[in-house]
Protein backbone atom coordinates (compact mmCIF):
# COMPACT_ATOMS: atom_id res chain seq x y z
CA UNK A 1 0.00 0.00 0.00
CA UNK A 2 2.83 2.34 1.00
CA UNK A 3 4.67 1.45 -2.28
CA UNK A 4 1.16 2.69 -4.17
CA UNK A 5 0.55 5.56 -2.47
CA UNK A 6 4.68 6.59 -3.49
CA UNK A 7 4.07 6.04 -7.10
CA UNK A 8 0.72 7.86 -7.36
CA UNK A 9 2.44 10.82 -5.64
CA UNK A 10 5.35 10.01 -8.16
CA UNK A 11 2.85 10.47 -11.22
CA UNK A 12 0.78 13.13 -9.37
CA UNK A 13 4.06 15.77 -9.13
CA UNK A 14 5.60 14.67 -12.81
CA UNK A 15 2.04 15.42 -14.87
CA UNK A 16 2.39 18.99 -14.24
CA UNK A 17 5.84 19.14 -14.61
CA UNK A 18 5.44 17.48 -18.11
CA UNK A 19 2.56 19.50 -19.03
CA UNK A 20 4.79 22.40 -18.28
CA UNK A 21 7.85 20.92 -20.40
CA UNK A 22 5.28 19.86 -23.23
CA UNK A 23 4.09 23.53 -23.64
CA UNK A 24 7.28 25.31 -23.45
CA UNK A 25 8.59 22.75 -26.22
CA UNK A 26 5.45 23.95 -28.39
CA UNK A 27 6.09 27.78 -27.81
CA UNK A 28 9.15 29.08 -30.71
CA UNK A 29 11.36 31.55 -29.07
CA UNK A 30 11.16 34.81 -29.83
CA UNK A 31 13.55 38.03 -30.29
CA UNK A 32 13.25 41.59 -31.50
CA UNK A 33 15.64 43.80 -33.02
CA UNK A 34 14.93 47.23 -33.09
CA UNK A 35 17.58 48.85 -35.85
CA UNK A 36 17.71 52.83 -36.13
CA UNK A 37 21.75 53.42 -36.63
CA UNK A 38 22.64 54.19 -40.28
CA UNK A 39 25.80 52.63 -40.41
CA UNK A 40 26.83 49.96 -43.19
CA UNK A 41 28.47 47.61 -40.88
CA UNK A 42 26.18 48.07 -37.89
CA UNK A 43 23.23 47.31 -40.04
CA UNK A 44 24.31 44.22 -41.89
CA UNK A 45 26.28 43.29 -38.55
CA UNK A 46 22.45 42.78 -36.57
CA UNK A 47 21.04 41.48 -40.10
CA UNK A 48 23.51 38.41 -40.17
CA UNK A 49 22.99 37.90 -36.13
CA UNK A 50 18.89 38.39 -36.89
CA UNK A 51 19.59 35.19 -39.47
CA UNK A 52 21.61 33.65 -37.28
CA UNK A 53 19.07 33.30 -34.52
CA UNK A 54 16.32 32.74 -37.03
CA UNK A 55 18.58 29.80 -38.19
CA UNK A 56 18.46 28.53 -34.74
CA UNK A 57 14.60 28.17 -34.53
CA UNK A 58 13.93 32.16 -33.34
CA UNK A 59 10.67 33.69 -34.36
CA UNK A 60 12.23 37.00 -35.45
CA UNK A 61 11.08 40.60 -35.41
CA UNK A 62 12.84 43.18 -36.72
CA UNK A 63 12.02 46.92 -36.18
CA UNK A 64 13.52 49.43 -38.31
CA UNK A 65 13.47 53.28 -37.23
CA UNK A 66 15.25 56.29 -37.81
CA UNK A 67 17.92 56.15 -40.67
CA UNK A 68 17.59 52.40 -40.27
CA UNK A 69 14.02 52.54 -42.17
CA UNK A 70 14.73 53.51 -45.35
CA UNK A 71 16.71 49.97 -46.00
CA UNK A 72 12.74 49.11 -45.88
CA UNK A 73 12.16 51.61 -48.82
CA UNK A 74 12.18 49.72 -53.02
CA UNK A 75 15.01 51.88 -53.59
CA UNK A 76 17.15 51.82 -51.17
CA UNK A 77 20.45 50.02 -52.04
CA UNK A 78 23.68 50.25 -50.26
CA UNK A 79 26.28 52.09 -51.67
CA UNK A 80 28.79 49.09 -50.95
CA UNK A 81 28.29 45.70 -50.18
CA UNK A 82 30.19 44.48 -46.76
CA UNK A 83 32.80 41.73 -46.59
CA UNK A 84 32.08 39.02 -44.27
CA UNK A 85 34.97 37.04 -42.79
CA UNK A 86 36.81 34.29 -45.04
CA UNK A 87 35.15 31.37 -42.39
CA UNK A 88 31.69 32.52 -44.25
CA UNK A 89 31.41 31.60 -47.38
CA UNK A 90 28.72 34.81 -48.33
CA UNK A 91 31.72 36.71 -49.32
CA UNK A 92 30.09 39.74 -49.74
CA UNK A 93 26.32 41.20 -48.61
CA UNK A 94 24.12 44.06 -47.80
CA UNK A 95 21.91 44.18 -45.16
CA UNK A 96 18.90 44.96 -47.88
CA UNK A 97 19.90 41.69 -49.26
CA UNK A 98 19.96 39.61 -45.79
CA UNK A 99 16.44 41.11 -44.43
CA UNK A 100 15.02 40.55 -48.09
CA UNK A 101 15.99 36.62 -47.33
CA UNK A 102 14.77 37.23 -43.80
CA UNK A 103 11.31 38.26 -44.86
CA UNK A 104 11.26 35.52 -47.75
CA UNK A 105 12.07 33.32 -44.79
CA UNK A 106 8.89 34.69 -43.02
CA UNK A 107 10.45 36.77 -40.10
CA UNK A 108 8.48 40.08 -39.53
CA UNK A 109 10.20 43.44 -40.55
CA UNK A 110 8.32 47.06 -39.70
CA UNK A 111 9.19 50.43 -39.84
CA UNK A 112 8.66 52.64 -36.96
CA UNK A 113 5.25 54.26 -36.37
CA UNK A 114 6.68 57.51 -37.02
CA UNK A 115 9.08 56.82 -39.91
CA UNK A 116 6.63 57.07 -42.87
CA UNK A 117 5.41 60.68 -41.34
CA UNK A 118 8.94 62.07 -40.84
CA UNK A 119 10.39 60.69 -44.25
CA UNK A 120 9.29 61.36 -47.88
CA UNK A 121 7.97 57.82 -48.20
CA UNK A 122 4.75 56.53 -48.23
CA UNK A 123 3.62 52.96 -46.81
CA UNK A 124 3.29 52.48 -50.97
CA UNK A 125 7.27 52.93 -51.23
CA UNK A 126 7.97 50.07 -48.71
CA UNK A 127 9.62 46.90 -50.21
CA UNK A 128 6.96 43.71 -50.13
CA UNK A 129 6.84 42.25 -46.57
CA UNK A 130 7.47 45.13 -44.65
CA UNK A 131 4.74 46.79 -42.40
CA UNK A 132 4.36 50.24 -39.99
CA UNK A 133 4.93 49.09 -36.52
CA UNK A 134 1.83 49.53 -33.49
CA UNK A 135 3.11 51.08 -30.42
CA UNK A 136 0.72 48.76 -28.85
CA UNK A 137 1.57 45.41 -29.76
CA UNK A 138 5.76 46.77 -29.71
CA UNK A 139 4.96 47.90 -26.53
CA UNK A 140 4.03 44.48 -25.60
CA UNK A 141 6.54 42.60 -27.13
CA UNK A 142 9.43 44.91 -25.15
CA UNK A 143 7.63 44.36 -22.01
CA UNK A 144 7.29 40.77 -22.31
CA UNK A 145 10.27 39.21 -20.27
CA UNK A 146 10.81 36.01 -22.84
CA UNK A 147 11.60 38.24 -25.85
CA UNK A 148 14.68 39.43 -25.40
CA UNK A 149 15.39 42.92 -27.57
CA UNK A 150 18.54 43.76 -29.25
CA UNK A 151 19.24 47.67 -30.16
CA UNK A 152 21.42 48.37 -33.00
Amino acid sequence: MRNMLLVASALTLSFPMMAVAENHENESEKALIILTSDSLQTQTMAMILGNAMYQQGTELHILLCDAAGDLATNDYQSEQAVNTPPSNPAGQVTPEGIMGMLIAEGATVDVCAVYLPNSEYTQEDLRDGVGVAAPGPMAEMMRDPQIPVFSF
